[in-house]
């Protein structure tokens, strides 16, 4: 065991089942690991590095923005921290942004939105949420509470109430929960990460979108994992061709720094006064500098790209030996293994120089770098593809 390895595991807190490598450093889509190995990596920190590691104009907006101010309270204006929200409003068609450090936080401001929504327009007491099942929102007590997935809560009772959940992809679980609860909001993710890369269909997400106008409720969509090109659009929901009330959003608008984005429409954008909700570290000038680097490069030829690439890997994996099945959208994808179980195949893939990730029961998951190049991106395939391939006994 390495040092590092051996002071990670005296001193910090055992809630991670890491990997045995050591990064140390890394350049685009290849991690350097301490042991002199190069990695390709398919998993960019769990869809964070949208451009990889060490990304020359991401370092250099963040060192400059570094040498000018790292940090200032919220009791005062930045300019990266307006410039990163003009950007994202005019990019989506919202209206405001509340900015904060993560994902979990990000939901937690669009629980509080569509609550006090509901107070205000339906009384006192119009506070469920619906979400789905296998979803995946946070580890805060609240998001976890928003989590449909019963083994997340099962050491952290009593969760935080309000919470029900319906089956992905269809309309009519939805339907009866808000007919039976005293509904506020409901809050979707459109391909479910942590779940195990369950798409949403267009149907289903626009039948939402219908029954929350209908009866006045609060359209959420996590846009955590899916968001900041993923899909092959900048948000998935415009690739499904609706608003949400609110969209949260976090890791890859960061580039690698932690932020978090609840954005809210035109019928949210006055619910918070001054005091409602708060961050200490959101809109931190030097994280809004790089996220702004990010987000201004995701462009058209960048999103064309995401798309050639996603359409690559099924091409690719799909009738092989021992896959499954194969699901997802744009550069988030799940591979279901026929013979072997996905951490088995997560570490034969580590052994031959590839990180994948694992989700849901058992798929494989593919977060790649939206830029990763193809010679790499094909490269990890074929140790891949041997992999799926091996039977037990031959592993």
């Amino acid at each position: 065991m390495s040092n590092i390895m051996e002071t990670d595991s005296t001193y910090v807190a055992d809630t991670y089942a890491r990997f045995p490598v050591v990064i140390q450093g890394g350049h685009g889509s290849v991690a350097f690991g301490e042991d002199g190995r190069e990695y390709i990596d398919l998993g960019s920190g769990i869809a964070v590095n949208v451009f990889g590691y060490s990304d020359e104009a991401w370092v250099k907006a963040v060192s400059d923005q570094l040498h000018r101010v790292q940090h200032t309270s919220n009791l005062y204006y930045t300019g990266p921290c307006a410039d990163l929200a003009k950007e994202l409003c005019e990019r989506t068609g919202m209206k405001k942004v509340f900015f904060c450090n993560s994902g979990a936080e990000a939901n937690e401001c669009a629980i509080k939105a569509a609550r006090r929504y509901g107070e205000l327009k339906h009384g006192k007491g119009c506070s469920t949420i619906i979400t789905l099942k296998d979803s995946f929102h946070g580890r805060t007590l609240t998001t976890l509470s928003a989590t449909g997935q019963d083994h997340f809560h099962e050491l952290f009772q009593p969760l935080t109430p309000g919470f029900v959940y319906a089956e992905g992809n269809d309309l009519g679980s939805v339907k009866q929960l808000i007919e039976t609860n005293d509904v506020c909001g409901v809050m979707i993710e459109t391909v479910q990460g942590e779940g195990g890369v369950n798409v949403m269909t267009p149907d289903f997400v626009k039948g939402v979108r219908a029954l929350c106008d209908e009866h006045d409720l609060i359209m959420i969509i996590d846009e955590v994992q899916t968001g900041n090109g993923r899909t092959g659009s900048l948000y998935s929901f415009q690739e499904y061709g609706i608003l949400p009330d609110v969209a949260t959003t976090a890791k890859g608008l960061g580039g690698g720094l932690p932020i978090g984005a609840a954005m809210l429409s035109e019928k949210l954008q006055d619910i918070f006064h001054p005091g409602d909700n708060g961050s200490t570290f959101g809109g931190n000038p030097a994280v809004a500098a790089g996220a702004l680097c990010v987000l201004k490069r995701i462009d058209e030829d960048c999103l064309a790209a995401v798309k050639e690439k996603s359409k690559l890997i099924f091409d690719t994996l799909e009738g092989q030996a021992g896959v499954k099945s194969i699901r997802g959208l744009g550069l988030m994808i799940g591979i279901e293994p026929e013979y072997r179980s996905a951490k088995e195949i997560a570490s034969g893939c580590l052994k031959n120089g590839v990180l994948v990730l694992t989700a849901g029961k058992n798929r494989v998951r593919l977060l790649p770098a939206l830029n990763i190049p193809e010679a790499d991106l094909m490269k990890a395939l074929e140790v891949l593809k041997k992999e799926f391939a091996k039977k037990e006994g031959n592993a």
